[in-house]
């Protein structure tokens, strides 16, 4: 079979597509006909091992493994001999963030918290696309009480974790601001968002609205840029560390120093995550975004795409 493979940290240019052995499942396994991954940006921190801290949990000087991949969509070929759950030509699809080996065309897995059946109006692409980003967005809305006539405002709309963060707030009845490119203001308006702005031609930081929670879904701001937006008792989550890995620190001493706080938004297990992600899609709440389609052949060159921070939503790898 074909695999993504790299056998140290560093760029796309470490990727080869090579053949190797189809894996053969264990007694606790099943092995799956992957039909679509995704490249992400778990997946290319993945790949350099960035921030640093992620060696010392996929290993410190080389990659414990050498097959790249994080989430999935495919089919049940075969399973193994105590696995009562799957069946056979049954659609699967799941996700793990310290990697799969997914970015393949077979692949064995031992199925926990990890898999779900793909629902019924769901094709291999979409459902791929739905995970991911999805995990990290519940996150961000599960880590605090939202109601309804709140205001939002998430920055970075368009990407994997924003275009879901987008349609799963919505379903609170609230009112929300994103932002985006000028290519992406139709995009976002048709998710559901109640006020844009085109972040090449408008800074946000200077809206003169208050908002209860400001959502970076793309933590290219900080808490200092922000706070001027929140009311009195506002929080400002980010999906990263930030400058310093400030946020984590904010997160402990803000709650201490004044009514506005940062929240740092660790990730739930995905027993609650993926489930919720299921729900919603079943719901037809969560739709979502694919911005482009590569080979498995070509998928060093969907990391470099990936990486120039210029997508939309999900990129798809077909395998």
């Amino acid at each position: 079979m074909k695999a993504a493979i790299r056998r140290s940290y560093g760029g796309p240019k470490t990727i080869q597509v090579e053949e190797i052995d189809n894996p053969v499942p264990r007694d606790n396994q099943i092995l799956i006909r992957v039909h679509a991954t995704t490249v992400n940006r778990t997946d290319c921190a993945n790949l350099a091992a960035k921030p640093l801290v992620m060696r010392f949990i996929i290993g410190f000087f080389k990659p414990r493994k050498t097959t790249l991949g994080t989430d999935f969509a495919g089919e049940v070929v075969a399973i193994g001999k105590n696995i009562h759950s799957f069946q056979v030509n049954q659609r699967v699809f799941g996700f793990t963030d310290l990697g799969l080996e997914s970015q393949a065309e077979f692949m064995a897995l031992t199925p926990k918290e990890n898999l779900l059946t793909i629902p019924d109006h769901l094709n291999y692409k979409q459902a791929a696309a739905s995970l991911e980003g999805a995990h990290y967005a519940h996150s961000f809305i599960h880590k605090v009480t939202i109601q309804p006539g709140q205001r939002i405002l998430i920055n970075g709309a368009t990407g994997a974790i924003g275009s879901a963060l987008l349609q799963f707030v919505k379903t609170f009845e609230v009112h929300v601001t994103a932002t985006c490119t000028t290519k992406n203001v139709a995009l976002v308006q048709s998710l559901g968002a109640d006020k844009v702005y085109d972040y090449s031609k408008e800074d946000f930081t200077s809206d003169i609205e208050k908002y209860d929670f400001v959502f970076d879904a793309v933590g290219k701001s900080t808490f200092g840029k922000c706070k001027s937006l929140l009311k009195k008792e506002g929080i400002y989550i980010s999906s990263e560390l930030g400058p310093y890995s400030q946020n984590i620190f904010l997160a402990l001493l803000t709650p201490l120093f004044g009514r506005k706080k940062v929240v740092f938004p660790i990730p739930y297990s995905l027993s609650k995550t993926l489930p919720y992600i299921k729900l919603m899609l079943q719901k037809g709440k969560f739709k979502p975004v694919i911005d482009r389609e590569y080979p498995l052949d070509d998928i060093a060159e969907a990391y470099e795409y990936v990486l120039s921070g210029k997508k939309t939503g999900n990129v798809i790898i077909n395998c």
